[in-house]
């Protein structure tokens, strides 16, 4: 998953400058416009090719020859406006903006418009199609499968699976995902497909509102982050019983259900998701609530270059001098991609703990569960929690 990722996010920079360090094309005949850029030149770097450049690159004025203020066009400085804007595309102007922040040490920078068109294409159209992808799965599962019924007869008896600030952890996890998804996917999705049916005004009122609710629920997300973690930790660790759970596919395709603790080893994966996933979102998210004072990219790709897993993964060398612009526009595209793929794993979490299996809701609801439930789901663990209550096993004796 992790190399997909990397790979996913890398794709929108694959035709810049920085990573086609090959494909440096040949220095084109400039003889019939006197030395100046020609039409391939323009064309090679739209492709995103390296060309040699220093024809043009020091082409930026010369202020000793720059008309006198007495006389009649009076000074320019030395510099015609191209001059000028080659000096900024260059870094190399001779001025001073208003602005103090670090994005202030670069005036021009020409990535923006692969990020803005990899957001716009790309990224929305896959992101779509996974999440869709995943709702028809779903479907279709439940439709073939059905809803996976409690085979035993019912008890009538109930056993605590969840206490009440395990409960509002999850629910405040919960509730604040839900709520940055719908928001995240009006910020992102909302000029292409929300514009053209509400208007300009109407979208521009949503997405304010959209922002400040993402920028806030933002921390009930981190912090309900931490007490899963710290609560749940130590039931997600992985042991022996996983892997006949795995072998099994835990009994959702057949019936009966392997021996299971607290949380069995399909839950153990929905937890590491969200904990790994969920913190590299939570990581990038502070980057965008904090533009420019966290710098996540550059320091991991030189990480990456220096212990060859970038060459590994097939990426090549990868940059390090990056403009805090494009600190930027990676964090946006990282959040997003790793948004997108927590989002498909909670649709398939919410199936199963509501209309895809009868008396899980009850675990995160009330916190009690069907006992019948719970021994055909978690065996192992309705078995430590009647030896702690001075109960014997369903179907053992005192002695065992």
């Amino acid at each position: 998953m992790f190399r997909a990722l990397i790979v996913l996010l890398l794709s929108v920079f694959i035709a810049s400058t920085s990573f086609a360090q090959d494909a440096t094309a040949p220095a084109p005949d400039r003889s019939a416009t006197g030395g100046a850029q020609t039409l391939e030149d323009i064309l090679a770097r739209q492709r995103g090719e390296e060309i040699d450049d220093s024809f043009r690159r020091d082409a930026t004025g010369d202020p000793d020859s720059a008309a006198g203020m007495a006389e009649q066009l009076g000074t320019l400085g030395g510099a015609s406006d191209p001059e000028l804007w080659r000096a900024l595309r260059y870094n190399s102007a001779d001025i001073t903006s208003s602005s103090r922040g670090p994005a202030a040490t670069v005036l021009v920078q020409d990535g923006g418009m692969r990020w803005l068109e990899f957001r716009q294409g790309p990224l929305i159209k896959y992101g779509g199609y996974l999440l869709l992808g995943t709702i028809a799965l779903l479907a279709l599962f439940f439709l073939i499968r059905g809803r996976i019924r409690i085979d035993g007869e019912k008890t009538g008896r109930t056993i605590e699976r969840f206490k009440s600030v395990e409960r509002f952890g999850h629910w405040m996890l919960a509730g604040s995902f839900i709520l940055l998804g719908i928001t995240g996917l009006v910020s992102l999705m909302g000029r292409k497909f929300l514009i053209p049916v509400f208007g300009h005004d109407s979208f521009a009122l949503l997405a304010t509102w959209s922002k400040w609710v993402h920028n806030n629920v933002s921390w009930a997300f981190m912090i309900a982050l931490v007490m899963i973690f710290v609560m749940w930790v130590v039931h997600n660790l992985p042991d022996r019983t996983d892997l006949n759970w795995l072998a099994k596919g835990g009994g959702i395709f057949t019936k009966g259900h392997p021996p299971a603790k607290k949380f069995n080893a399909g839950q153990k994966l929905i937890f590491w998701s969200v904990i790994v996933l969920g913190t590299s979102i939570s990581v990038s998210g502070l980057a965008l609530l904090f533009p420019f004072e966290i710098n996540l990219f550059s320091a991991t790709f030189a990480k990456l270059n220096s212990l060859g897993i970038s060459g590994a993964l097939g990426l090549g060398e990868l940059p390090t001098a990056l403009a805090p612009h494009e600190e930027m526009q990676l964090s946006q595209l990282w959040h997003a991609i790793v948004s997108f793929v927590l989002m498909a794993i909670i649709l398939a979490h919410i199936y199963i703990g509501s209309v895809g299996m009868e008396g899980a809701y009850a675990a995160m609801g009330s916190g009690e569960v069907e006992e019948q439930w719970a021994r055909e789901h978690h065996s192992l663990w309705v078995d430590e929690v009647k030896a702690k209550e001075g109960t014997a096993p369903e179907g053992a004796t005192p002695a065992e």
